[in-house]
């Protein structure tokens, strides 16, 4: 293989790697704030849970903070 080749796919490698840790972290904090919003306001519809699965990461940021002063699911997730 080539020195272009094998650097090419070094930094395939690499940048895959780095959108697998981003998308692991992100679906982390999907499962804190579900389970942050279940503990506080009870079982989640189905719709919700598919809103925070989908949600990109400034979002689930925007709501795990609104979770703290919330007095309802919508409150959170307006």
């Amino acid at each position: 293989m080539s020195r272009f080749a094998e650097r090419f796919r070094e930094e395939g490698i690499q940048e895959g790697m780095q959108q697998g840790m981003q998308q692991g972290m992100q679906q982390g904090e999907a499962r804190l704030l579900a389970r942050q919003l279940h503990l506080k306001f009870g079982e989640l519809p189905e719709e919700v849970q598919s809103r925070i699965a989908q949600a990109d990461e400034s979002t689930l940021l925007i709501w795990s903070e609104r979770v703290l002063t919330a007095t309802s699911l919508e409150e959170v997730l307006h």
